[in-house]
C-alpha cells in the first residue's frame, strides 16, 4: 500500500491553502496520507492539518531551529522522516520548489515537478513549454516518489477531516551553514494572489502607476487580489511580486479579471485554470479575448467604473 507523507508549507501561524491542493493529489495517488508539520511550535498549523479530507496522521516536527522554514534546515529531517513512505509531496509553491529538490537530491531520487494529473501511483501528467504541451511522466522504480504539486491544477480538499496528531522527533544533524537574516515583504490587507477566489489583474494598457489606482480600486470593490502582467512590472507600474504568467505567479481563480492585458502565451500560461475569465481591451483583435468566457471592448477607463456602480447595486 501506498504511504504518502505531505510537507506542509506555513507561514509559522497558518497552513497555506497550497497544502489542501496536495493533499487532494495524494488522495488521487490512494493510499496512507500523512502530513508533516515543521515548526517551532506546530500547533495552530497541525490543527488545521489535521481536518484536511483524507488525512490520516498529523505529525508535528517541533525544533527551534524549524521556527523559519529553510531548505538546509528541514532537508535533512524530511529525509530522516521519508523512510517507509512511498511518496514525498509539497505544494509547486515558492516554499516546495525551493525545498523538495533538496530533499530528493539528499534521497538520491529524481523529482518529478509541477504534477498535474495522477494516472496511476507510478505516473503523472506535467506541463512543458509554457504549458503548451503535456507530457505523461513515468518514474522508474525508486525507493521514493518525490513530487510537486501544481497547485493551479488541484482543487483543496475539504476540512471536515479528523487526522491524528502526533509528535514526531527526527536525530537529523542540523547544518550551521545557513542561517535566517531578515524576511522582507510587502503588507497587505488585500487577499494573498497566488490562492485568491478573485483576482483583477492589470496590464500595460493600464498606461502608468498611477493609473493602477484604478486597478486596486476595482479589486477592493470585488473583494479581489491584483495581479499584472509581465509588461506592466516592467515598465514599473507595479512590483514584480505581482506578475501573473510563465515567470510570474501560476494561479487559478474563479474569477480573473484582465484589464489592459492584450494576452501573450507567457501571461496565459498563468491563468489558464482559471473557472472564469473577463476580458477588458480596447483592442477587439487582443488574444487575451481568445480564451475570455466574457469579454468587454471599450476604454477601461469608462467600463470600470460602470461595473463598480453596478456593484454597488448589489
Amino acid at each position: 500500500m501506498n504511504r504518502i507523507l505531505v510537507i506542509a508549507e506555513h507561514d509559522g501561524k497558518k497552513l497555506n491553502p497550497a497544502t489542501a491542493k496536495a493533499v487532494s493529489c495524494a488522495s488521487a495517488v490512494g493510499g496512507e496520507i500523512d502530513v508533516a508539520v515543521f515548526a517551532a511550535n506546530a500547533s495552530a498549523m497541525a490543527a488545521a492539518a489535521a481536518k484536511l479530507k483524507g488525512v490520516k496522521r498529523v505529525l508535528k516536527i517541533e525544533r527551534a531551529e524549524n521556527v523559519h522554514q529553510l531548505a538546509a534546515v528541514l532537508t535533512p529531517q524530511i529525509v530522516k522522516l521519508a523512510a517507509g513512505y512511498t511518496h514525498v509531496l509539497a505544494p509547486s509553491t515558492t516554499f516546495g520548489k525551493d525545498v523538495l529538490p533538496r530533499a530528493a537530491a539528499f534521497l538520491g531520487v529524481q523529482q518529478v515537478s509541477d504534477v498535474m494529473k495522477v494516472i496511476d501511483a507510478t505516473t503523472f501528467e506535467r506541463p512543458m513549454y509554457a504549458g503548451n504541451a503535456i507530457v505523461t511522466v513515468k518514474v522508474p522504480p525508486s525507493p521514493c516518489i518525490v513530487a510537486t504539486v501544481r497547485t493551479a491544477s488541484w482543487q483543496a480538499c475539504s476540512e471536515d477531516g479528523n487526522a491524528e496528531i502526533t509528535a514526531v522527533s527526527t536525530d537529523a544533524v542540523i547544518p550551521s551553514h545557513t542561517r535566517f537574516v531578515e524576511l522582507k515583504a510587502d503588507v497587505s490587507d488585500r487577499p494573498d494572489l497566488q490562492s485568491a477566489p478573485r483576482v483583477v489583474s492589470g496590464g500595460r494598457g493600464v498606461g502608468s502607476k498611477e493609473n493602477f489606482a484604478v486597478i486596486y480600486k476595482f479589486a477592493d470593490k470585488l473583494g479581489a487580489a491584483v495581479g499584472a502582467s509581465r509588461a506592466a512590472v516592467d515598465a514599473g507600474f507595479v512590483p514584480n511580486d505581482l506578475q501573473v504568467g510563465q515567470t510570474g505567479k501560476i494561479i487559478a481563480p474563479e474569477l480573473y479579471v484582465a484589464v489592459g492585458i492584450s494576452g501573450a502565451i507567457q501571461h496565459l500560461t498563468g491563468i489558464k485554470d482559471a473557472r472564469t475569465i473577463v476580458a477588458i481591451n480596447k483592442d477587439p483583435d487582443a488574444p487575451i479575448f481568445q480564451v475570455a468566457d466574457i469579454g468587454l471592448v471599450g476604454d477601461l477607463f469608462k467600463i470600470l467604473p460602470e461595473l463598480e456602480k453596478e456593484l454597488d447595486k448589489i
